[in-house]
């Protein structure tokens, strides 16, 4: 198994599994909404301006709301009649619109590094900027003590230079200084650091990991798990109370940007079942700011994926189990690694290399895992980024899903980066819908084109129009931490699929229209992770909405990552605040 952005990476594990366990294993649903009653009279009526993401009524200037339900919405002398002298009017500054759904992304694996300095290219825009970013960091921290850096990406500077022991030295003299490659299969550190882990020119790479060494000393480049974990063996361990504040920090980010529901992409991949226990745990102690949907990992340390299916069936966690806060909706399988990382199944090799990457299973081995959640009737995700990743997951659910008949379970292909126009054909016949990660287009996607894969298969990156064009219901996601949780980002990028190398656009024939983008942050990717009753603003859904400073709907797209956020709500109530 490859360790990539939807895997159990074993840094995590290791560090802060410990504190994630002591959650157990009881699954207590808090059911906020039980008490919650629809009424004939709004207990809330919302006056203002009103994008309801419905294209049928798409503006309104008021919305009743009753139960944390929407009971009617449209003029206000047609809504009026539905208050009383008990109804609250709120006219909220800014244009409300309906929460955004962020429809894949990762909890637990962004927890390790969460608080490290970001030395992402979205943050530095030059291998300069990451040094001085440091190097900013390094002076704000006591002598002694640990400056971290993450989501450092060599691919996207000219030369992928790597920061060596001597950079790190220049840059934190008077400190250990550790610094995670985007991919988390490489760890740069200083002498400093070394001198604390114990690891030095004589010592023994340990098998699967590699100290690199040149010129008679380490280089400060450390490869693969096993290397990573010496590098991390002093390193301070979290408390169960520094992950639940690591959690809510992440769902308030979420939040902050619009979004009111979520789904975490690999629920059990670290602990198991505890994962999910620390969820309904803190949404009991208090209601967290998003919902959360979870996609049940199909691996667990030592067990087949169908003793991981009896594991999560002996914790009563079956499919739409939980409450309208924390809800178990899905079964994950990965199928390949990271394109940027060249670890995508391709058909072809990467360029300048011999291999194409390599798949996560045999056939055969893919094959079971997915029985394993269907047999259970879980809604399947698979994980997809090469094209003989998708060939190899689709060949697979050609063959089994007929065995389990008709159903309206949604399964899902994440990322599915490079695809023909055979697979999006097939996916429609199928009934598997895909989830694009649009930032593959906006980040890397001049990498793929100049680097990775040439500019002939760069074409085939995220192909949102042809999805469309195909029958399919595509939605966006940000695969957090891979990238940040920004839906309005994302639908940009859709849209103009501009590089953020050279402003460039990658394969114009594949802009989706500002409709097309805007439904797979909201009606589409509710739809992908079973919350019809969510996504646009209309009579009989929840009162899930944001207020805005500007209309996405009949705004630019090209500014739609500006759009500040002022607040979100869940079920009509207040559930973040700028």
């Amino acid at each position: 198994m490859s360790t990539g952005c939807c895997s159990a990476h074993p840094l995590s594990r290791e560090h802060i599994g410990a504190a994630l366990s002591t959650a157990g294993s009881t699954i207590t649903p808090a059911k906020h909404a039980a008490g919650l009653q629809v009424g004939h009279a709004a207990e809330t009526l919302v006056v203002g301006t009103i994008a309801t993401g419905n294209p049928a009524a798409p503006l309104a200037e008021a919305m009743a709301i009753s139960g944390g339900v929407i009971i009617g919405i449209g003029a206000l002398n047609d809504v009026e009649g539905l208050t009383d002298s008990s109804t609250t009017t709120v006219k909220p500054e800014g244009v409300v619109i309906p929460g955004l759904i962020e429809p894949h992304m990762h909890i637990w694996s962004s927890l390790l590094n969460l608080t490290w300095t970001d030395v992402s290219h979205e943050v530095c825009a030059t291998f300069d900027d990451v040094v001085a970013t440091l190097k900013q960091t390094a002076a704000q921290t006591p002598a002694g003590q640990y400056v971290l850096g993450k989501l450092f990406d060599p691919s996207l500077f000219p030369g992928e230079p790597d920061l060596t022991r001597d950079i790190l030295d220049q840059i934190a003299p008077n400190n250990p200084v550790l610094v995670m490659n985007a991919s988390m299969h490489y760890l740069y550190a200083n002498s400093a650091a070394f001198e604390l882990a114990g690891v030095n020119y004589q010592t023994m790479d340990p098998p699967g990991g590699t100290f690199f060494r040149a010129d008679g000393k380490l280089t400060g480049v450390i490869g693969e798990i096993p290397a990573m974990l010496m590098m991390l063996a002093k390193f301070p361990k979290p408390s169960a109370a520094d992950m639940a504040a690591g959690i809510t920090e992440i769902l308030n980010e979420c939040a902050k940007q619009g979004v009111t529901s979520l789904r975490e992409a690999g629920t059990g991949s670290l602990v198991g079942v505890s994962e999910l226990a620390l969820l309904h745990q803190m949404n009991g102690a208090k209601r967290l700011p998003v919902r959360v949907s979870t996609a049940q990992f199909a691996i667990m340390a030592g067990k087949t994926p169908a003793e991981v299916a009896q594991t999560w069936k002996d914790a009563g966690v079956t499919p739409f189990s939980g409450d309208e806060m924390v809800r178990a909706d899905a079964w994950k399988v990965v199928a390949d690694g990271s394109n940027q990382g060249r670890s995508g199944y391709f058909s072809q090799p990467y360029l300048g290399e011999d291999n194409g990457g390599h798949a996560d299973w045999t056939p055969e081995g893919l094959r079971g895992a997915l029985k394993a959640g269907l047999d259970d009737g879980w809604q399947i995700m698979v994980h997809t980024n090469g094209d003989a990743a998708v060939e190899m997951a689709l060949e697979a659910m050609e063959e089994i899903l007929p065995g389990y008949g008709a159903n309206d379970l949604r399964h899902r292909f994440e990322h599915v980066s490079f695809t023909t126009d055979d697979h999006l054909a097939r996916l429609a016949k199928a009934n598997i819908s895909p989830s694009f990660l649009m930032n593959h287009v906006y980040y890397w996607g001049a990498a793929f084109r100049d680097t990775i894969l040439g500019p002939e298969r760069a074409q085939l990156l995220d192909r949102v129009a042809s999805a469309y064009k195909a029958g399919l219901r595509p939605s966006l996601h940000s695969d957090y931490n891979v990238s940040k949780v920004h839906p309005l980002q994302s639908a940009r990028t859709a849209v103009l699929r501009q590089l953020q190398a050279d402003g460039s656009v990658l394969n114009a024939a594949e802009c989706a229209t500002p409709a097309q983008a805007l439904a797979a942050i909201t009606t589409n990717a509710a739809w992908q992770i079973h919350a019809d009753d969510r996504g646009s603003l209309e009579v009989g859904k929840r009162a899930d909405y944001a207020v805005v400073d500007s209309n996405p709907w009949t705004s630019d797209p090209a500014s739609w990552d500006k759009i500040v956020v002022n607040e979100t709500y869940i079920d009509g109530t207040l559930a973040f605040q700028a």
